[in-house]
């Protein structure tokens, strides 16, 4: 059996060779591997980023059994990347990481957009990570990290709210339009009411307010520098597009608290009620629901097919499910491009 001393002598003196070899990327000394169980037998570790069949290689990438009277062994260790931490300062920063209103608490950084006018590069996430949920206006500062991971105004100031879509609360007061809406309904209903009153009839028309309904939670910011964004997403990469979800679909986000997770869409068109800070409940439609695959600090974060196409928007969930707006119609609303 041999030493250490000889296998570091082999891998010295044929490090150059080896390396030469298609998908070697490194060396080192370890256990041999047997159908998958360590064995006691030390061996010369031949790194590589994929193990491929013997009958896919050249004859010269084939490493060897032996070197220099030392046993072999291939190992798979893939692309080897520096780990970044998603709470950090990032500059530039990337979809995925730590970002939040000033006065929020944090979210993610979703992913760059161009306005479809400007053709500016905006950052896109939710309504309740850029915008505090409607308490903000447009010009407010946006940090990254973002307060909650120890974003501080005046040194961590990144970018700038420029748009968002209000969030409808159950029970809140109705604006303007919706005000509107209700005074015809009773107009209406009013006038209906006279013909089955001439006639001595007990039937009566009621104006039902609706239930006010959201179709997305998202907003949009400016960096305050261009070279402080980078538009590959942790751990994806760039987004090729958007599509629309469909039932069974592979997908997989880069958040900020869970970093790069997968699972499945399990429900499209979906309506159901999203509790916010404060007791506020507000009712969505059209979403979707995949697995549970995301935890609180996660909103904002894109949702991707296997195709690295944008599928949807993260903006809440459970410890059953996780909930996205349709990208395609936060794109309408928000009028963006990718």
């Amino acid at each position: 059996m041999a030493e250490i001393q000889d296998i570091s002598t082999a891998q010295q003196k044929r490090r150059a060779s080896l390396l030469k070899r298609a998908n070697v990327i490194g060396l080192g000394i370890g256990y041999k591997e047997t159908a998958g169980k360590s064995t006691d037998e030390l061996s010369l570790m031949v790194l590589v980023r994929e193990k491929e069949e013997l009958k896919a290689l050249s004859k010269k990438d084939i490493v060897p059994g032996t070197i220099d009277g030392v046993q072999t062994d291939v190992l798979k260790v893939g692309k080897v990347v520096a780990y970044h931490s998603t709470r950090e300062r990032h500059r530039p920063a990337f979809p995925g990481v730590s970002i939040g209103h000033f006065a929020a608490y944090a979210g993610t950084f979703g992913m760059v957009v161009r306005d479809a006018v400007t053709k500016e590069r905006l950052i896109l996430s939710n309504n309740h990570i850029l915008a505090n949920c409607n308490n903000a206006q447009a010009g407010d500062l946006i940090l990254q990290p973002a307060p909650a991971d120890g974003g501080k105004p005046g040194f961590d100031d990144f970018a700038r709210l420029v748009r968002f879509i209000k969030l409808k609360y159950d029970g809140a007061e109705p604006d303007k339009e919706s005000e509107k809406k209700c005074l015809i309904s009773e107009i209406l209903s009013a006038l209906l009411n006279i013909v089955p009153a001439l006639f001595g009839s007990g039937t009566r028309f009621v104006a039902v307010k609706k239930q006010p309904m959201n179709d997305l939670d998202a907003a949009l910011g400016r960096p305050l520098n261009e070279n402080d964004i980078s538009e590959d997403i942790m751990d994806i990469g760039s987004v090729t597009g958007i599509t629309e979800a469909s039932a069974g679909m592979q997908v997989k986000k880069s958040g900020r608290t869970t970093g790069l997770t997968s699972g499945t869409v399990k429900v499209i068109n979906g309506e159901m009620p999203i509790d916010y800070a404060g007791d506020r409940k507000a009712y969505f439609q059209h979403q979707i629901l995949t697995g549970d695959m995301t935890e609180p600090g996660d909103s904002g974060s894109i949702l991707l097919d296997q195709h690295n196409r944008a599928v949807g928007l993260l903006c809440g969930g459970s410890q059953y499910v996780s909930v996205f707006n349709p990208i395609t119609v936060v794109k309408q609303y928000l009028n963006f491009e990718i």
